[in-house]
């Protein structure tokens, strides 16, 4: 899953398992815009005054955010990741965690601002419209120098919708190169470089997974690329598909990892520092995986890798 290529401001990429990461070109994940519904009722929070940044050294925003009672979070209208409810509600992985660890950081309130995922850093670093990014954004290199991530949250594997019983046997992307079949993923989906990397030469670019399972089944794409969550969650249920198992994505020789995390702007490492002490405190009691387990997430999305092996050294923020 991605959003357009490019940084977030122009240029930006994603990146998966538990070896040494990948820290070449990596490519943004996720784009889906949230239900026109959805912004109406809860976009409007986009609109209150953001306070000016504090000169604590390692930012004042925790404290500003205890006495405001409330943390505005950037989502994606991305399941499982981040989206709005039938009901009008923010929910997803991200934001799921996030209504753990704000109300233990003295923060009870959480409120969800729904944007495109290309918008999440510009709204977070320039035009402040919320105070973090709760979309299960992928940890890169370019994205560590814009923004402070938190230690990852998840790890994934990658996994392709195919016709049900998988006629063409497709496993990785060198599969779909090797036998010449057609190729989608969604917007900016780090899947897209990924294939490319693996000598795909053609990939269909759709909105989301589920114009990429409409693709297959009308036979206009052999495959649709996404992550392996993604992928288990929209086959769920529907007739003529299937997801393949999960696969470790490589490039130049090495794993291409998807680990995501939430997102804090530069000059906060007080927050972000708080928010992984609780998010270490969730993963020690196995408290994460039940909070997350109802968006399809198991003990092998389950991570100890931390946001150092996945960012250069420049990028790991500060005051």
């Amino acid at each position: 899953m991605a959003p357009p290529f490019g940084n977030d401001y122009g240029k930006d990429r994603p990146t998966h398992r538990l070896r040494t990461p990948w820290t070449g070109r990596t490519l943004r994940r996720r784009s889906v815009l949230a239900g026109a519904a959805a912004f109406g009722t809860l976009g409007v929070s986009a609109c209150s005054r953001v306070p000016a940044p504090g000169k604590m050294e390692g930012g004042d925003l925790l404290d500003r955010l205890r006495d405001a009672g409330t943390v505005r979070i950037g989502v994606a209208g991305e399941v499982p990741f981040g989206y709005i409810d039938k009901n009008g509600d923010v929910t997803g992985e991200a934001p799921e965690i996030a209504k753990v660890v704000f109300p233990r950081l003295g923060v009870p309130k959480v409120t969800a601002v729904p944007t495109e995922f290309g918008a999440l850093i510009p709204g977070l670093v320039q035009a402040q419209q919320f105070d973090v990014v709760s979309a299960g954004m992928y940890i890169t290199p370019d994205r560590c120098e814009q923004v402070l991530f938190s230690d990852p949250d998840y790890l994934m594997l990658d996994a392709f919708i195919v016709k049900a019983g998988n006629p063409h046997g497709i496993k990785t992307y060198e599969d779909i190169a090797k036998k010449g079949l057609r190729l989608a993923s969604g917007t900016a989906y780090a899947e897209i470089e990924y294939a490319k990397a693996n000598g795909v030469k053609e990939v269909m670019v759709l909105p989301d997974q589920v114009a990429g399972l409409d693709a297959v089944r009308q036979g206009r794409v052999d495959a649709f690329a996404g992550t392996n969550v993604t992928v288990k969650e929209v086959v769920k249920g529907k007739r003529g598909v299937e997801a393949t198992e999960p696969f470790q994505p490589i490039v130049e020789g090495e794993p291409a990892y998807g680990a995501g995390g939430f997102a804090f702007r530069l000059s906060e490492s007080n927050l972000r520092d708080a928010f992984n002490e609780e998010l270490h405190k969730m993963k020690e009691s196995g408290e994460l995986l039940r909070v997350v387990k109802p968006f399809g997430f198991t003990q092998d999305e389950m991570t100890d890798l931390t946001v150092e092996k996945l960012c250069p050294p420049a990028g790991r923020g500060g005051a």
